[in-house]
């Protein structure tokens, strides 16, 4: 079984991939001529303001529906394998995939809000959504969906509660085992699956709604105490922060596990946690209750920055800075830096709690593993969320009405199952079901580019609309040239009724 996986992942995340990734970042980065950096202010601001609706969610609530896919397991356990396999130059090549992802996380959920749907009284959309609208390729959007349906129901929950469940068993030990047709399980992890699972079923049986509440009072709270603790490990050793920046920069490019290695892992644990281009991010944006599709497509960039550049960077500097880390290339038998115990797991959680527990004794391993227990839950909600939409999706077309209920108990099974599994087992699938959407979504924003250039057209448009000074933005798709905006187009000549009529009563 481990065999076929890694079979598998070498053919997805070929270089190919990689740089296909790192590439259309750039990309999109000149075509919008660096709209992560000229529109971090009205990033900020767009955070702040809006509300949500009895359709749709707010902006906020995007944004932390959102930052619950990418705030998760890879923040913690994914920047250790990057280091473990790659060294830290790796932590280099994640702030570049970051900042060039940004642009790419602007273009796909913009093409989200765009064509996005109102179903069942509530907004839908995503990649398989603008895929068919904007490509116009039903076929290519059907894979999308099963192919991310599979992804995110089956694959990568797999890999958010395995890391939930290593944590714990950091902390507590194994206590004892259990014999069962998996094997024999430590019986720390067969509780903390139950546990898991009942709490999710509780959560997913209630609805996006209940999903966005929890989400976005769980999510900021977690990340701000996570960077907190961060702060004070960095802080103390603040006299050697310059040299582990400069050791990451350095070894970047001439790196202690070979140049393949750093960017490799850089890229793969960079998509993996801020999910730029890999089209989790979109679904989230399409439920947002906005003026303007823009301005949701800059929220969504404003949360890469908030995932690799805030919370993955407070991990590995907690990390580097106290040395708490082993170098393995992949494949190899040999490290090539060794700090701790040749048994310490490279993927997992442990790099990070031993950081944290080598400062605050005591503290680290269960801090690390209830901050990873919140990031990796909430990361698991949001697989539902977007696996969810992409079930109703298929349901425009082909009426099944047990899909939904099927997926709940699928996703919670795999969660139980990924719970008890190998690290190696679970991260190998996890990989397949980030590349596999990854290659789908990045080809498929590509062509909707070059065919319509909905999401450069509504940038502009939004810039012209900032530039004139509006209060009240407003988007009309048919004016700019932008076919199957429906939801827009609707929404657009409501509004110019609803003006006329004013005008006339007064």
């Amino acid at each position: 079984m481990q065999e076929l996986v890694n079979s598998i992942n070498d053919i997805i995340w070929s270089p190919a991939l990689i740089y296909l990734c790192l590439g259309t970042g750039l990309f999109f980065t000149v075509i919008t001529r660096f709209v992560q950096i000229r529109q971090f202010k009205e990033m900020f601001r767009l955070l702040l303001s809006g509300k949500s609706s009895d359709k749709g969610i707010s902006s906020f609530q995007a944004l932390a529906v959102s930052l619950s896919g990418r705030v998760g397991t890879g923040n913690i356990a994914g920047v250790a394998a990057a280091i473990g396999f790659g060294g830290p130059g790796a932590v280099f090549w994640m702030w570049v995939v970051a900042f060039f992802g940004a642009a790419t996380a602007y273009i796909e959920s913009t093409n989200a809000q765009i064509y996005k749907e109102e179903e069942d009284g509530v907004y839908r959309g995503g990649p398989a959504y603008y895929i068919e609208k904007a490509m116009g390729q039903r076929w290519y959007a059907w894979i999308f969906a099963i192919s991310t349906i599979v992804a995110c129901g089956v694959l990568l929950p797999v890999v958010q509660s395995n890391g939930i469940g290593d944590a714990l068993v950091n902390v507590f030990g194994n206590g004892g085992t259990v014999s069962s047709f998996l094997g024999e399980l430590a019986l720390t992890k067969v509780y903390a699956a139950t546990f898991i699972v009942l709490i999710l079923g509780f959560i997913i049986f209630g609805g996006v709604k209940r999903i966005a509440n929890f989400t976005q009072i769980v999510v900021p709270f977690m990340a701000l105490a996570y960077i907190i603790i961060a702060c004070i490990i960095i802080g103390l050793h603040i006299d050697i922060l310059p040299s582990i920046f400069m050791s990451i920069i350095t070894d970047a490019f001439t790196p202690m596990a070979g140049f393949g290695a750093a960017i490799g892992w850089g890229v793969k644990r960079g998509v993996y946690s801020n999910e730029a281009g890999q089209g989790t991010g979109p679904h989230a944006a399409a439920a947002a209750e906005v003026e303007h599709p823009a301005q949701q497509g800059l929220v969504q960039a404003f949360s890469v920055y908030i995932d690799t550049l805030f919370v993955c960077s407070a991990t590995a500097f907690m990390i580097l800075i106290t040395q708490s880390y082993n170098v393995m290339p992949e494949g190899s038998s040999t490290f090539v830096v060794q700090n701790l115990a040749a048994d310490v797991v490279i993927s997992g959680p442990a790099f990070t709690q031993i950081a944290v527990d080598s400062v605050l004794t005591g503290f680290g391993k269960p801090f690390i593993a209830i901050a990873l227990f919140f990031f990796a839950f909430t990361t698991i909600l949001a697989y539902y969320f977007i696996a969810e939409n992409n079930v109703s999706y298929i349901n425009r077309t082909i009426k099944i009405p047990a899909l939904r209920f099927a997926l709940k108990v699928i996703l919670m099974s795999a969660v139980f199952y990924g719970t008890v599994a190998q690290p190696s087992a679970a991260w190998g699938m996890g990989d397949i079901g980030v590349g596999l959407m990854a290659w789908l979504n990045i080809i498929g924003i590509l062509i909707i580019f070059f065919m319509a250039k909905p999401a450069i057209k509504a940038l502009k448009d939004y810039e012209a609309q900032q530039k004139a000074g509006v209060k009240n933005f407003t988007f009309d798709p048919k004016k700019l040239g932008i076919t199957n905006a429906t939801f827009w187009e609707e929404r657009f000549e409501k509004s110019k009724a609803k003006s006329s009529n004013n005008d006339s009563e007064s």
